[in-house]
């Protein structure tokens, strides 16, 4: 059992002031594989001094010194690439795959494309050829606390944590008490980057505890949170007391609208995207809006990929999907699985309990149910398991409407060939980011939603102006330069 009952504070791994032990628990056998501190104030108290103290030497820095130092992290996220992948496959059940590649990979695409992005920030820059001593500066928010889930942890980590060096801000990231391992060598990474003392600090907790406060802290500028839309807005409440700001990445019910004419491997395609991660992603195309000419015919296929969908252990190697990544969001899904089938929805692939042959470890089993009409509980909640909800459609103005019945606003996607309607989608979908016909955005486009799926950007150019201030600046002296 791994024993990681230290924060990383000031530059030094240090034991915690305040606090209990917490188990955590490897969701694939259910044991225990390792034990970590839950923080208390005076260790919140701790990391955020250590980052005030650091802010003013490190906002003013070169911005070149602070590429070389994420280049450093670069090359040492690299070094560290298989033990980041066992850890996030012990401590959220990503099958090792996809631990080595998609959850290992993510960071590694993102801090690549901060170093590109930060050639595009101008620090200090004219307003405009009509006021050259009017000056526009971009500085650091300041102190920063980062709030990262369980989920997709290098992913998260690394979107908020490369940014907010890049722009000048010091900070304190607490990850996920449920996942905390990959934190840990994250933090070993940062430690061997040779940053000043107090720039990157991580203080292990839960979001009532270490989570609220942070949001709450005065010496904290902003909040930078990735999590479930109940804590985004207990958040936003904690933090109004301070006026701080306040970024939000939240969750989503992704509308995947597949057209008659779509390509014949679109409804595979959108199947396999829903239940990837065994589910637990807020951009998943968890509706699935069919045009009602192929609807039998969605239905019919989706079912057989859904049961030709492999569940096992962590540990191994394989196309595989893992468990859930806990006790809690395992009742959580079984009990959605159970309201569906309750409120009349038709059960055409797996349903309640674990999969043949499994009798221990979070595991569900792939689900899929059809003739979901709007207003059912699956159609509305997040489940955030490998469960797809499928629905009919008639005309255009139809997919729409339903697609933007939701309180959430994060991906939605389209299927078709007519590239004109495509377009016409992508436009009238209110989502923060539209997938057509199966193409990924481009590196560096911006991550993020609207209405309760959030606020703010991550990723790219956008993802760094989000950790700066705006300072306009009048008499600008040119003689100076």
């Amino acid at each position: 059992m791994q024993d990681k009952r230290q924060f990383y504070i000031n530059g030094a791994w240090v034991a915690p002031k305040a606090g209990t032990d917490l188990d955590v628990i490897d969701p694939s056998t259910e044991e225990v594989c390792a034990v970590i501190s839950l923080g208390g104030q005076a260790d919140t108290d701790a990391a955020v001094a250590a980052a005030k103290a650091a802010l003013p030497g490190w906002m003013h820095s070169d911005p070149a010194l602070r590429l070389a130092a994420v280049e450093r992290i670069l090359a040492l996220y690299q070094d560290h690439a298989d033990a980041l992948a066992q850890a996030m496959s012990l401590e959220m059940g990503a099958p090792m795959d996809l631990a080595r590649g998609s959850q290992y990979g993510a960071g590694e695409f993102h801090i690549r494309n901060f170093i590109r992005a930060f050639e595009q920030v101008e620090f200090n820059a004219p307003l405009g050829d009509h006021a050259p001593d009017t000056r526009i500066i971009r500085e650091a928010v300041g102190v920063c606390a980062l709030i990262t889930p369980w989920n997709w942890p290098m992913n998260q980590i690394t979107l908020k944590v490369i940014p907010a060096l890049l722009a000048g801000c010091t900070m304190v990231l607490k990850p996920s008490e449920i996942a905390p391992l990959s934190a840990h060598v994250w933090a070993e990474i940062m430690d061997k980057a040779d940053l000043p003392p107090g720039v990157f600090n991580m203080v292990n907790g839960d979001g009532p505890g270490v989570g609220s406060q942070l949001s709450g802290h005065r010496d904290v500028d902003m909040v930078s949170f990735t999590g479930s839309t109940r804590a985004g807005i207990a958040i936003s409440k904690n933090a109004a007391d301070t006026l701080k700001r306040v970024h939000l990445e939240l969750g989503g019910k992704g509308a995947n609208i597949i057209f008659a004419d779509a390509d014949d491997k679109a409804v595979k395609r959108g199947v396999q995207h829903c239940f990837q991660n065994t589910g637990q992603s807020c951009n998943a195309p968890t509706r699935m809006l069919v045009e009602r000419s192929f609807y039998e015919q969605a239905v019919e296929q989706a079912a057989e990929v859904a049961q030709a969908t492999q569940v096992g252990p962590a540990s191994q190697s394989g196309r595989h999907i893992g468990p859930l990544v806990s006790a809690a969001q395992y009742d959580k899904v079984q009990a959605l699985i159970e309201t569906g089938i309750s409120e009349g929805a038709r059960l055409v692939a797996g349903g309640l309990g674990r999969p043949e042959g499994i009798n221990r470890g979070y595991f569900v089993r792939p689900t899929v149910f059809a003739d979901v009409t709007p207003d059912m509980t699956i159609a509305r909640e997040e489940i955030f398991g490998p469960v797809l909800s499928i629905m009919p459609f008639d005309t255009e103005d139809q997919a729409i409407a339903i697609a933007n019945d939701t309180p959430y606003g994060l991906t939605n996607y389209v299927q078709s060939q007519d590239g004109a309607r495509c377009n016409r989608m992508a436009r009238q979908l209110r989502a923060g980011m539209v997938e057509m016909n199966g193409k990924s955005r481009g590196a560096g486009a911006p991550f993020g939603g609207m209405k309760q799926s959030g606020n703010g950007r991550e990723g790219g150019i956008w993802g760094i102006e989000d950790f700066l201030e705006i300072k306009a600046v009048a008499g600008w002296d040119m003689s100076a330069e």
